[in-house]
């Protein structure tokens, strides 16, 4: 790969499997009518988050995240479950397709600041992982890394005036 477009798509790949891989974890596969399978939040999903939050809160430095954490979402846990989940799933297929990227980004962004303010404290390595998690998110949001080798552009191609598939100017390349 001589191109630095191919290595960001390269690297939108590996952080979309570990999302991906996350959300997965989250899940479980139930089936509609015994014939059509589909993902659902795991109830031992449901379980244990309320009891990794409060681990992560219980010594969190940030008091008004930790009155988040141990007010808002520890009681709204079966919500919070999901979101996790299918926010993880959905950045993860988002970013290993290459589509809306940008969204994907977004979402894997704001996962990641969440993951950061709630495990910072822990040590280093959970402060670098996601530091390094949300600067690869933010290169992803604001470069347009879905046009190589992801239906953002492939969608560009065709559809031109589709304002999701669009590169921004800054990175658009002259041919």
């Amino acid at each position: 790969m001589k191109s630095p477009d191919q290595w960001l798509a390269f690297l939108r790949i590996v952080v979309g499997v570990c999302f991906l891989r996350g959300g997965l974890q989250k899940v479980q596969w139930v089936f509609l009518g015994n014939i059509f399978p589909l993902p659902w939040v795991s109830q031992r999903w449901i379980h244990f988050m309320p009891r990794r939050v409060a681990e992560f809160a219980s010594h969190n430095p940030i008091s008004w995240y930790r009155e988040f954490l141990t007010g808002f979402v520890i009681p709204h846990r079966e919500t919070f479950a999901a979101l996790v989940a299918w926010g993880e799933l959905g950045a993860g297929l988002g970013l290993i397709l290459g589509l809306f990227t940008r969204f994907s980004s977004a979402v894997a962004f704001f996962l990641g600041l969440n993951f950061l303010l709630a495990t910072f404290w822990l040590g280093p390595c959970e402060l670098w992982f996601h530091t390094l998690l949300l600067s690869l998110a933010a290169a992803f949001l604001f470069s347009g890394a879905g046009h190589t080798w992801g239906v953002d552009g492939w969608l560009a191609n065709r559809l031109p005036k589709i304002s999701l598939s669009r590169r921004s100017s800054s990175t658009t390349r002259k041919v």
